[in-house]
């Protein structure tokens, strides 16, 4: 991971949109202050595509698409996409699976939530959780006391066990059935809402995150930035990213956001 700071000014003036987490990278210690909200104006009103994606609820997601300065939200680790339809004036969805895909995962995941609060003692349900559609997040340290290294791995071998995929962000466990990720659905989202094919344009889009969970994005974006707290967590990840911002949390985005939009107004010489 070699410093943001150092990153010539042509690969950031040549990024056409932000896609970032959530949690301890847009927040910091759970909170969103306002430098990193003004962050993602500044970065809509220089004309990026912004996109976060996240573990977070459907029902958080429905605010998110509504009333923040992006163009829409991935959610729960990429069970869907919403966007706010301005010419239509409405809320729009696209589910990765059927209602009854979904319901079958859920129904599939009280064995899973059964076991993981029997035997991982400290384990707690999210506190979000009433507002998920598609998958069962498991807190080890947003509302609870935090659970050691091994608890949390007990937690995903868990999910493992009945065939369920489980990634760990900076708070959660998030597990679900069906073949989708965070990246397959990013995808999938900026091909059909945006036209965009990632594949052969992923040098113009930052990815910007922190955790565990965000390694396979880290993988395919070639101008991943993590921001410093990605540190904590990079002997548990396949992919690092390319770069990495001088402070933590939402102040590593504030600083990634300034470098772009600072990338995109000076003119080359």
């Amino acid at each position: 991971m070699t410093p943001l700071a150092s990153c010539p000014r042509a690969i950031l003036a040549a990024v056409r949109g932000v896609l970032t987490d959530i949690d301890e990278t847009l927040s910091t210690r759970g909170h969103l202050t306002a430098a990193a909200y003004t962050a993602l104006e500044r970065l809509k009103e220089a004309g990026f595509l912004v996109v976060p994606v996240t573990g977070r609820p459907a029902g958080w997601c429905d605010h998110i698409a509504r009333f923040w300065p992006v163009d829409a939200v991935i959610g729960e680790n990429g069970a869907f996409w919403m966007w706010h339809d301005r010419k239509a004036g409405r809320l729009r969805t696209r589910f990765i699976q059927s209602e009854t895909e979904r319901a079958e995962g859920r129904r599939r995941l009280e064995a899973v939530r059964a076991e993981v609060l029997g035997t991982v003692a400290g384990a707690g349900i999210a506190s979000d959780q009433p507002y998920r559609i598609a998958d069962l997040a498991i807190d080890f340290c947003e509302d609870v006391p935090p659970l050691a290294k091994g608890e949390i791995e007990r937690i995903v071998t868990i999910f493992e066990k009945y065939g369920a995929h489980a990634k760990v962000s900076s708070i959660h466990v998030n597990g679900w059935f069906g073949d989708y990720d965070k990246l397959t659905t990013t995808r999938t989202m900026m091909s059909e809402l945006f036209g965009i094919d990632l594949a052969a344009d992923a040098s113009r889009f930052v990815f910007a995150g922190d955790s565990p969970n965000d390694s396979p994005m880290f993988g395919f974006f070639p101008n991943a930035v993590g921001v410093a707290n990605v540190r904590d967590f990079a002997d548990d990840m396949r992919h690092l990213p390319r770069w990495v911002t001088d402070a933590r949390s939402g102040a590593g985005f504030v600083e990634l956001a300034g470098l772009l939009v600072g990338a995109r107004q000076q003119p080359s010489s």
